[in-house]
């Protein structure tokens, strides 16, 4: 694999910001990881950060790079601070960026795939809510979507009083529909939702029950879901087995041609 620490332009931020990507390399040599053997147009799996995190946290704290590498995946890890990839109230447009932006400039950098069946979007607690807002907003763009200890009821999340500043700043004390993951699920179109995957650790006593309630209501208006409920609370140690459960799952190319 190739790991590149990508510092870029963003004309929609208006400000230098960051990436780290992992790229399949076909090796001979590489003891102890998989070759992934040659393309011009690998798999991509947009992986999202944590509310306390940023584009490095996958990397320094799981073990992406081998579980990638051994399924020929392309990762890659924008960072978007604390924004609840939104476009903030008060600050800079990430949704715009991560929707838009981020998809056009790592295509013109990086030999990734653009079929939407080979592009994938996952993310952990705000990037599990990050996750879900692009796969149920923008279902034509992916093949799958997975959500692991997702903050996905945002409404409640943000009446704590803990996160007062992040709904001023982000969204302006309001939240619409367009950023309500329940909303945009009841307002899918039959038929047109990406797989989903949908994991939370049980002893997650604030995120355990919302992540439930979004997975039975997929489940009953007949989406395709995973629901993935293992004794865990919010840490690395959990994530880092549940992506692999998620990269296993995963359609990818090579798999569906098996």
């Amino acid at each position: 694999m190739a790991l590149i620490n990508c510092d870029f332009f963003s004309d929609v931020l208006e400000v230098g910001t960051s990436m780290t990507v992992v790229l399949p390399q076909a090796t001979e040599e590489q003891i102890g990881v998989s070759p992934a053997g040659l393309r011009t147009d690998f798999p991509v799996l947009y992986l999202l950060h944590g509310l306390s995190d940023d584009h490095t946290a996958w990397l320094r704290y799981t073990s992406i790079e081998r579980y990638a590498a051994a399924a020929g995946l392309a990762v890659v890890m924008p960072a978007v601070h604390r924004s609840f990839y939104a476009d903030e109230a008060h600050g800079h447009r990430y949704w715009t960026f991560v929707s838009e932006e981020l998809p056009k400039v790592v295509g013109s950098f990086f030999r990734v795939s653009e079929q939407p069946a080979s592009t994938f979007v996952a993310g952990l607690s705000m990037g599990g809510y990050g996750a879900l807002k692009l796969g149920l907003t923008h279902p034509d763009r992916f093949g799958a979507v997975a959500s692991l200890s997702g903050a996905v009821d945002v409404r409640q999340l943000l009446t704590r009083p803990e996160r007062s500043e992040i709904a001023r700043r982000v969204f302006d004390g309001e939240i619409t529909d367009s950023d309500d993951l329940f909303a945009l699920l009841a307002a899918a179109a039959p038929g047109s939702v990406p797989p989903l995957y949908i994991a939370c650790g049980t002893e997650e006593d604030r995120l355990m029950p919302p992540n439930r309630k979004l997975g039975e209501q997929a489940q009953g208006q007949g989406i395709d879901v995973v629901t993935d409920f293992r004794p865990g609370v919010h840490e690395w140690g959990l994530w880092d087995d549940v992506i692999q459960d998620v990269i296993n799952w995963l359609p990818l190319p090579a798999r569906s041609a098996d």
